[in-house]
């Protein structure tokens, strides 16, 4: 098993920030500042394009620490973040600027990229968590929930079928055509968000997504708005969520 190894600590607004390195795949644990007892982990996934400390994840990482009490983990995605690309990488990146700059859909362009990253971030992930269960106030027999938009949905959904440590996820504004099969594994409860005015994603795409599913206890949550357009209270719903079925106890957010 790969260790894990801090590189770094900061403290500010109730929460401590950890960076660390397991292997050679850098991530960050976000705790609560009280230091208080063993405490759920959620592993979260950013988007395309963004970094394991973009903006999104540092305020969706607060409310999930100061509002649940929640350990909360992100691992930069191959080819982000503080991780080089490689050709291939830089190869479809390309092809997704050039579809941008023609005015073409770029669905089917994430859609291929994000399977391949997958493959990679999967084996990824379950080393960082293998990793994380170590340390005292995490442990190996914790629930641990999963929360990711976007390539965070791309990336999570094949990790929960491939997982079982992983109870409760969030999932959403994705196309259903990589991960329909993979999300029919997916029996754990899942709240999904969909953007009812997304330019890039059709809306009948996010519904099969959501309908393939195989979960007894799942949730759609679809907003007015385009694709970035996202509410911000839908980290607070996560937060509640994860509190159902984590096993905290979810209280006002900062």
């Amino acid at each position: 098993m790969q260790s894990l190894k801090f590189t770094g600590e900061s403290s500010s607004n109730g929460m401590v920030e950890r960076d660390f390195t397991v292997g050679e795949v850098p991530g960050v644990l976000w705790s609560p500042a009280s230091g208080a007892g063993r405490a759920p982990l959620v592993l979260m996934g950013h988007g395309g394009g963004t970094h394991k400390k973009w903006p999104a994840m540092t305020g969706r990482a607060h409310r999930l620490v100061t509002g649940g009490g929640f350990h909360v983990a992100v691992i930069d995605a191959p080819g982000h973040g503080g991780r080089p690309r490689t050709a291939y990488d830089e190869q479809e990146i390309a092809a997704l600027y050039r579809a941008r700059a023609a005015g073409e859909p770029e669905g089917p362009v994430v859609v291929r990229y994000n399977a391949h990253l997958a493959e990679r971030a999967v084996p990824e992930w379950q080393a960082a968590l293998d990793a994380l269960q170590e340390l005292p106030e995490i442990g190996a027999e914790g629930p641990v929930g999963y929360f990711g938009l976007n390539m965070g949905t791309a990336i999570g959904v094949p990790l929960a079928a491939a997982d079982p440590r992983i109870t409760a996820a969030v999932f959403g504004i994705f196309w259903h055509e990589s991960l329909a099969e993979t999300a029919k594994q997916i029996t754990i409860p899942v709240e999904f968000v969909l953007q009812w005015d997304d330019e890039h994603i059709p809306r009948e795409s996010g519904l099969a997504l959501f309908d393939a599913f195989a979960a007894k206890e799942k949730t759609l949550h679809a907003n007015a708005g385009t694709h970035k357009e996202v509410p911000r209270f839908e980290a607070d719903s996560a937060v509640r969520f994860f509190a159902r079925h984590l096993g905290q106890r979810a209280t006002s957010s900062a």
